[in-house]
């Protein structure tokens, strides 16, 4: 029957058969498992039986349980894993396996568990693979007599030693032999221990380099197992004859090795999220620009734009559908502008009330009209000095655009009641959703307005069509969400990730934040599934094109986003991209082909 043993710093140690359907633990009397000890709750843990095993889960949401130096809410429990709970240490033990045996040698079992319990305690401290491989190595020649080891793991093929102790490598020629590596590989290849308890009187083994080099009388190699996976190899040897290896040091070492393996497979993951989470600040540093991320050619293309035209007075355009970061966009151009330390003023132009649009933009005096108690000045005055941004300038009424026009022309914007004008110095950022042109085309946008607000247009891409930049803003918004909610949301599941590649994002960034907010939120443990995205299943997402047409499709964007960086010169485009001009012209009559289609 599998069991919780509690480890004592003195023993007796304490077994606790699993069979019930539910285990308490926790500091009340009536707990099946009952610790008086700082640190734990009244009723603290419980252990449930059903048909994946032994489960492991807290009773309080402030009640913390670690399991092989890691935090969990809940974990099916494995053949020797370690138990945390405050200052208790425990381990779950499988129900074919006895402390005691026929040379009752009970207190060397113990020994090992003590041995892994205060290992234990030291690797909290310290998340250093190589530091971790060190102690392990210490504390198992500290059990088992043996006067030599080594801790072997595969690399690319290859058996590589990672620790070594009491091996006098001067002592020994530079093309040394130090460990047989057709054990090794049995044992790796197997999942087995491997016990040579003779190598002097084994035919097979005396004459092997290792054996000779360092002069070994007796040989184990035990794998280092966790959750079903090798991790490498306790390779352990003895020189003296009295001190031979047995079935019960094996037996005994297998204990160990199993507990010791699930430590350092927990310290192995803990380095590769570091290393991700390393990896992920670098790609976020180098695809950062300013407060925005992008990496495809598309948005490199916008970064440069902006930092050309930054410096300068050119009124912008930024178009885009909703929610791609028109507004960042403005707020970069004001940053790297002269105009940095004036305002940036920013309004909507379509949630304002058309009867208050006038008064919002260039102010009114006292007594302009009902309700108007104070002369208040308008956005365009709060702006002086530095940047105004109209967004959705295209929801702007017909009359009001004559208007704008003017003080765009004058700089001079006029009070509603007022009698005389008052000037103004801003630079105008403009940005819309909006096809302007074909607003001009229906008469219902000025093409005269068109002209002075897009000195310069800056298009930005759907965050469909940004390719790899769907990562990165993605593990930005889960990490930037986990540590503003305090979660121990790290990372999504391979579902989750398929379906933030495959959605279509109608909503762009800002869609992608809020779900992503509300997936941290709501998501148990460290993993954000396909589900906490609330993805509706089957709709939305991406039209899977014939290779032929996407293909088509990129090499368009890709010519009209050089085209844009070469300042709409079609020979200069084509000369950079190193093909007949014919070319470009095709695309650009395809385009429109497109749009009157």
């Amino acid at each position: 029957m599998a069991r919780i043993v509690v480890l004592a710093s003195a023993r007796p140690h304490k077994e606790y058969p699993l069979f019930r359907r539910s285990t308490m633990i926790g500091r009340d009397e009536g707990c099946d498992i009952s610790l008086p000890i700082p640190g734990l709750k009244q009723i603290h843990a419980e252990v449930v039986l059903d048909g994946q095993g032994h489960r492991i889960m807290p009773m309080d949401p402030k009640a913390e349980i670690q399991v092989n130096g890691q935090k969990t809410r809940m974990t099916v429990l494995q053949e020797w894993d370690v138990i945390r709970i405050g200052t208790a240490t425990m381990i779950y033990v499988p129900d074919d396996f006895s402390f005691k045996d026929t040379s009752g040698r009970e207190g060397e079992s113990f020994k090992a568990l003590e041995a892994m319990s205060a290992m234990g305690r030291r690797l909290m401290e310290t998340t250093d693979l190589d530091r971790c491989l060190e102690l392990l190595l210490d504390e198992t020649l500290s059990i088992s007599r043996a006067t030599k080891g080594f801790i072997i793991f595969m690399e690319s093929g290859s058996p590589v030693v990672k620790v070594a102790r009491n091996v006098g490598m001067h002592e020994l020629p530079d093309d040394a032999v130090l460990f047989s590596e057709s054990i090794v590989r049995k044992a790796l290849e197997n999942g087995e221990s491997q016990l040579v308890a003779d190598a002097g009187s084994n035919k097979e083994f005396s004459a092997a380099t290792s054996v000779i080099n360092l002069k070994l009388t007796s040989v184990m190699c035990i794998p280092l197992k966790s959750a079903g996976e090798i991790l490498g190899v306790l390779y352990l040897g003895t020189e003296r004859l009295a001190d031979l290896f047995d079935d019960v040091t094996l037996k005994i070492l297998n204990v160990y090795a199993a507990l010791a393996a699930s430590i350092v497979n927990s310290v192995m993951l803990i380095n590769n999220l570091r290393r991700d989470r390393d990896a992920l600040r670098e790609e976020v540093k180098v695809s950062r620009f300013g407060s925005l991320i992008g990496s495809c050619p598309g948005m490199q293309l916008v970064f440069e734009r902006v930092t050309r035209i930054a410096p300068t007075e050119v009124p912008v355009l930024v178009t885009g559908e909703t929610g791609t970061g028109k507004e960042l966009i403005a707020r970069e151009l004001h940053a790297r502008s002269n105009r940095s330390r004036g305002p940036f003023i920013a309004i909507n132009c379509g949630a304002i009330p058309e009867n208050l649009v006038e008064s919002e933009l260039f102010g009114h005096v006292k007594g302009a009209f009902t309700g108007a108690v104070t002369t208040t000045a308008g956005k365009f005055q709060a702006a002086s000095g530095g940047t105004l941004f109209l967004d959705e300038i295209g929801d702007l009424p017909f009359h009001m655009q004559v208007k704008l026009l003017r003080v765009l022309q004058d700089g001079m914007v006029m009070k509603v009641g007022a009698l005389k004008p008052d000037q103004v110095d801003i630079r105008l950022v403009a940005a819309t959703n909006r096809d302007l042109e074909g607003a001009i085309q229906a008469s219902g946008f000025r093409e005269d307005l068109y002209y002075r607000i897009a000195g310069v247009v800056i298009k930005l891409p759907p965050l469909r069509d940004r390719g790899a930049d769907i990562d990165t803003l993605a593990q930005y918004f889960l990490k930037r969400f986990s540590a503003e909610f305090k979660t121990q949301v790290t990372r999504f599941s391979p579902e989750a990730l398929a379906a933030i590649r495959a959605w279509n994002w109608p909503g762009n960034i800002r869609e992608m934040e809020n779900r992503i907010r509300k997936a941290v939120l709501f998501s148990d443990g460290q993993v954000a599934d396909a589900e906490s995205l609330e993805f509706e299943k089957g709709s939305q997402t991406a039209e899977l094109l014939p290779l032929a047409a996407a293909r088509e499709n990129f090499e368009r964007d890709y010519i009209l986003a050089a085209l844009q960086r070469h300042g709409d010169n079609k020979a200069a485009t084509a000369r950079a991209l190193g093909v007949d001009a014919r070319t470009i012209f095709r695309y650009l009559e395809k385009t429109q082909d497109d749009k009157r289609g």
